[in-house]
């Protein structure tokens, strides 16, 4: 089953933004209930399509009774559809039904995290009679006793008067979406649409319940409602000890690549280029248009079909937004899980690599010395451009031009930064971008597609790797929660098929954990956890530092304000109420503010510590900004410097998960050298100095003139210097006890399993890790095609 990204996990974001029921009484039943409904519904894999849902809930009045009387409705193209009592599937009570000709087949269920939902003992489930089918919806209206509260992996949970509730739904546009409708304990296909709303529990208890039992409301009667084409459904209750077998057929391949996000799109892609039967795993679904990203298209471009994903001057969005269902919900730090992975959620700095970024003074080894053919074919396929906007002109440019002024005093230099990729010390330019014609193009628009038109190409998304199954080293397949496409969850390959693993730093390092390569203490979280089976005999693990050496870009952010500058409303009103100007000159044209993301000004400095090594600063900055102050200031003319250390960086962490598979940093790898935080300090002071004399009305806010930059520096949560940059959890490098794959980018004590992301990357690249990802599985899939003894 292919529950994937969306009611898994869902969400750590979930507040008072989410929409409330309303009390509503059904005409035919008379049943008042807390209802959510949801009318004309798109239907995010059939531009034509629409359905209906509604969902609704008497309690009684007691608050110690554990039972309630539920009511789903559903237009006849939704083939089942999943009640979740939280707001997360996992680890919650969901009542799932479906159809069985014009019967219901229910049950109450359970999910641990991204695996199949299984059933759930305990609550009692009893179809009440106003239940009922007709020529354009169906009805199940139910009693579940024994429901009100529940245990999974995080303990027990109880509903709240007011409870955040999710729903998902499988529709007709999607082919066999229960495997075996006479059974309640059938394998299903991942969800089409879900979405979540806060139910008021209290606002549903009813002193009506005991009448509510027999399926009718006081003001109805015990008879079918009067329509001749109503169909009164009979209970269908399947014992839950019903298993089910696969009926997918097996398909060996070449290579299976684990992740569809900056590496894995482009190794999958350059296989099959080389003619190998190729599968490409992603364990979410569609993110832009382009691969079928139906769900995420503001109202203001409708008619352009963009979603948020597209247009990039929604970026900002991705972290305020009601239902930010594309974040990972396995791992404490962001991650896109969703087609293009970060590629799809990032502010899209597209910065190429200088050559001594491969230098091995940060850990690469010398046959990876030579980044120019990479970065060259990378560049062919994804161009870069410093001016997003087709219309040729520079829009919300006054950060630019601002701070340009400054720059040019500290003896800075201004350029197209990728025209010259080696200069990066004292030199400042526009952001650099790979978007094209006003929409974000990067590895889903080109590499991608490319791979589709090829016949021994295949893709599956919501498909999640839990493991890869192995005898000793040898690799024979993935094992993955999808049983509907693949036998029993478990792709497979040929007599010398390879797997590559490029599920990004903390992806990678979960699936080798739960596959018995890693550190000892991370094998025990995996074998105390729900997929324990899937380890191999504890003689066949691998010791390996999966998920040390870890590094992050520490950053720190000063807010300062500027009476030129336009804080763009610090982008709050962007996906709802955006200027209308703008919105509709992005729609008319792709250009405009739209066409870019928030970044205005990047620059990048050389740094000396006092250890003798060379550090290098890059900063960033845009409209808008959050300050720390109680001082007043001018709120419309907000704008932050970001100040990263990047190459040559030395402080390192450790990453790794518990035993309900959620990833997590163990060590923190900012600061952890002092030097690294003095070389930034000074970096940072150096820069601002005289920044206001140079900038007349220029006032810093954040840190404001209450305290010193040290000071501030000095308190500043280091986990907020997460910069969402990771590398080296899986690094490259010739000696088994400080890497984890060889200079070919296998893994140390394997045959034929690899590993092409960020996680192999041994020091922090000089700047946003998005090109350098790129970059990086361009040269590692070159040597893993051209190393004997493959397919």
């Amino acid at each position: 089953m292919k529950f994937g990204l969306a009611l898994a996990g869902l969400l750590p974001f979930l507040g008072t933004a989410l929409a409330q029921s309303v009390s509503w009484c059904d005409p035919q039943n008379g049943l008042c209930l807390q209802t959510i409904q949801k009318k004309n519904m798109l239907d995010p894999l059939n531009p034509t399509g629409t359905y209906d849902l509604t969902i609704g809930v008497a309690f009684p009045t007691s608050t110690a009774s554990t039972e309630f009387i539920g009511e789903i409705i559903g237009t006849n193209n939704v083939v089942w559809a999943g009640y979740d009592l939280a707001a997360s599937m996992a680890n919650n009570l969901m009542i799932i039904v479906w159809r069985n000709g014009n019967n219901f087949v229910y049950s109450a269920r359970m999910a641990a995290g991204y695996v199949v939902p299984t059933i759930y003992s305990g609550p009692t489930i009893t179809q009440l009679a106003s239940s009922m089918v007709n020529s354009t919806h169906w009805k199940f209206v139910f009693r579940c006793q024994n429901c009100t509260s529940w245990t999974g992996a995080n303990g027990a949970v109880s509903i709240q008067e007011s409870q955040g509730s999710g729903y998902g739904v499988c529709l007709n546009s999607t082919a066999n979406c229960v495997t075996t409708p006479s059974s309640a304990s059938s394998d299903m296909k991942q969800h089409n649409d879900f979405g979540n709303w806060g139910m008021n529990i209290a606002g549903a208890r009813t002193s009506a319940y005991t009448q509510y039992l027999t399926g009718y409301g006081s003001s109805s009667t015990s008879s079918v409602p009067a329509s001749t084409s109503s169909i009164r459904t009979s209970s269908t209750r399947t014992s839950s000890t019903t298993t089910v077998s696969s009926t997918a057929i097996p398909t060996p391949y070449d290579y299976i690549v684990v992740g569809a996000g900056a590496a894995g799109i482009v190794v999958a892609d350059r296989l099959s280029e080389a003619g190998k039967k190729v599968l490409l795993l992603e364990r979410g679904g569609p993110s832009t248009k382009e691969t079928g990203g139906k769900r995420e298209v503001p109202s203001w471009a409708t008619s352009t079909g963009l979603t948020r994903f597209d247009i990039p001057g929604l970026f900002e969005n991705m972290f305020g937004a009601a239902d930010p269902w594309w974040w990972c919900k396995d791992m404490t730090v962001f991650g896109g899980c969703l087609m293009g992975g970060g590629t799809v959620i990032n502010g899209m700095l597209y910065y190429t690599s200088p050559d001594y970024e491969f230098s091995s003074i940060y850990g690469w080894p010398a046959e990876w010395g030579n980044p120019t053919p990479a970065i060259n074919k990378m560049t062919a396929r994804l161009p870069y451009y410093d001016n997003p906007s087709p219309d040729g002109v520079r829009y919300l440019d006054q950060v630019y031009t601002l701070l340009k002024k400054h720059f040019v005093t500290l003896g800075y230099g201004e350029a197209n930064i990728n025209d010259n990729r080696n200069w990066k010390d004292s030199v400042f330019g526009h952001p650099t971008y790979n978007f094209n014609n006003g929409i974000r193009s990067g590895v889903t628009h080109t590499y991608l597609q490319t791979a589709k038109a090829r016949s021994n190409f295949k893709l599956l998304m919501w498909t999640m790797a839990q493991s890869v199954k192995r005898n000793s080293g040898q690799i024979v397949g993935v094992q993955t929660n999808n049983t509907i496409d693949l036998p029993n969850g478990l792709a497979t390959l040929t007599s010398k098929g390879r797997v590559i693993l490029s599920g990004g730093v903390y992806g990678t390092a979960r699936i080798l954990f739960s596959s018995g390569i890693g550190p000892a203490d991370m094998i025990a979280q995996a074998a105390a956890s729900t997929i324990a089976s899937q380890l191999p005999p504890a003689a066949q693990y691998i010791n390996l530092p999966v998920g040390y050496y870890v590094s992050d870009n520490p950053s720190i952010n000063l807010v300062f304000t500027h009476p030129s500058v336009d804080d763009y409303d610090n982008w709050q009103p962007i996906w709802s109420s955006p200027r209308t100007a703008d919105a509709n000159k992005y729609v008319a044209s792709r250009s405009g503010v739209f066409a870019g993301s928030s970044p205005r000004f990047n620059f990048w400095k050389a740094l000396s510590g006092s250890d003798g090594k060379t550090r290098w600063m890059q900063g960033t900055a845009r409209p808008g900004g959050w300050p720390s102050t109680n001082l007043p200031f001018n709120e419309t003319a907000r704008f932050t410097i970001t100040f990263y250390l990047s190459l040559g960086v030395t402080s390192r962490g450790r990453i790794g998960m518990n035993s309900d598979l959620k990833g997590l940093p163990l060590v923190q790898p900012w600061f952890q050298d002092p030097i690294d935080k003095a070389v930034l300090t000074q970096g940072i002071a150096s820069t601002i100095a005289n920044m206001k004399t140079n900038l007349p009305g220029l006032v810093q806010i954040t840190p404001d003139n209450t305290t010193t930059l040290q000071a501030f520096i000095d308190a500043y949560d280091h986990a907020q210097m997460n910069s969402n940059h990771w590398v080296g959890s899986t690094r490259l490098g010739a000696n088994s006890s400080v890497a984890v794959v060889d200079t070919n980018c296998k893994v140390f004590g394997t045959n034929n399993l690899f590993v092409v992301d960020a996680g192999i990357i041994p020091g922090q690249p000089m700047s946003n890790t998005h090109a350098a990802v790129m970059t990086v599985a361009e040269m590692g899939v070159a040597r893993i095609l051209a190393l004997s003894g493959g397919p």
